[in-house]
């Protein structure tokens, strides 16, 4: 019997839920449709991608059978939504197994552009530590004014391990939450004055696309530390090179940026830049149970016509 087919599109590691996928499903991975025949692409019902994979409207509306995308990660600014919706097709993510290790990474990347941990590493490894200036002071993040961009699972998670610093926190949010105890701040401009240290965790895509402008990186000012674990979109990344070059911005730690992999020399150069490979949920742990989600959404798909995990937006 003809079996449906998932369609993989990101490169996944092997996992040993795939045997369950692979009784039911015939699982083809492709980097290119085209590779597929046209009684192949009739029976793709499935489209297992990532976060990161593009998943435009031209690859959706050529899957006629096409049911279910179920993409590996919280963001979904890579799959073009509206195509989906206006088929109907479900898509499912892969919220709440990751908040640990990317607030994790947030601290990390806050901690590092603070106290300068990277650059002491570069400093030492260069032999540097006996040369008459000195290496330097950084900043004490305990007490310090936190403000982050975005409370849903992973900015209020980000939140929590505030109190371990003693620190005071206000957040801004599309809307305000009412299950939260801390300040909501509606003026994004306001919160970047007030705040010593912003952590930047919103969505990405069309609506937060620059979001991080000139005015708020002014605001946040020369002493003021940004750290951004959401999508390199959400920030200007050449308004945040000038802030940084002439002293408007203090310091950053980025695990995104705005044409991934590419990462402009300009940040590179920059000594009180902390940079990482869009890496915050890469553990072991994290990513088998993102992987383990994702693959539960298929099943479940399989068994119900329904995923577990559907994206409402």
């Amino acid at each position: 019997m003809t079996r449906p087919i998932v369609l993989q599109l990101a490169s996944l590691a092997q996992h040993p839920s795939f045997d369950e996928i692979d009784r039911h499903f015939e699982r083809i991975t492709l980097p290119d449709l085209n590779q597929l025949c046209a009684e192949q692409i009739e029976r793709v019902q499935v489209l297992l991608t990532s976060a990161v994979t593009p998943t435009p409207a031209a690859l959706i509306n050529r899957l006629p059978a096409l049911k279910a995308i179920c993409s590996v990660g919280v963001g979904y600014d890579a799959i073009d939504v509206q195509a989906a919706q206006q088929r109907g097709i479900q898509i499912s993510t892969t919220p709440d197994v990751l908040n640990d290790c990317v607030a994790d990474m947030a601290w990390a990347l806050m901690l590092d552009a603070a106290r300068r941990v990277t650059e002491s590493d570069r400093y030492v490894r260069a032999g540097l530590w006996d040369s008459p200036n000195g290496f330097g002071l950084g900043t004490r993040v305990s007490g310090k004014k936190l403000g982050i961009v975005g409370l849903g699972r992973i900015g209020q998670t980000i939140a929590r391990r505030a109190s371990g610093f003693d620190m005071a926190l206000r957040y801004h949010n599309r809307r305000p939450r009412h299950d939260v105890p801390w300040h909501y701040e509606p003026s994004l401009i306001e919160l970047a004055h007030w705040a010593d240290i912003m952590v930047v965790a919103a969505v990405g895509g069309d609506e937060t696309r620059g979001l991080i402008n000139v005015d708020v990186l002014n605001a946040l000012g020369p002493k003021g530390i940004l750290v951004n674990i959401a999508r390199g979109s959400v920030v200007d990344e050449s308004a945040l090179i000038a802030a940084l070059q002439e002293g408007r911005l203090g310091a950053a730690g980025l695990d995104v940026f705005e044409n991934e992999p590419l990462v402009p020399q300009a940040l590179r150069d920059l000594n009180q830049v902390v940079l990482a490979p869009h890496t915050a949920s890469a553990t072991h742990e994290t990513r088998e149970a993102m992987l383990s989600l994702a693959l539960d959404n298929i099943l479940q798909y399989q068994k119900t016509g329904k995923v577990l995990t559907r994206l409402a937006v």
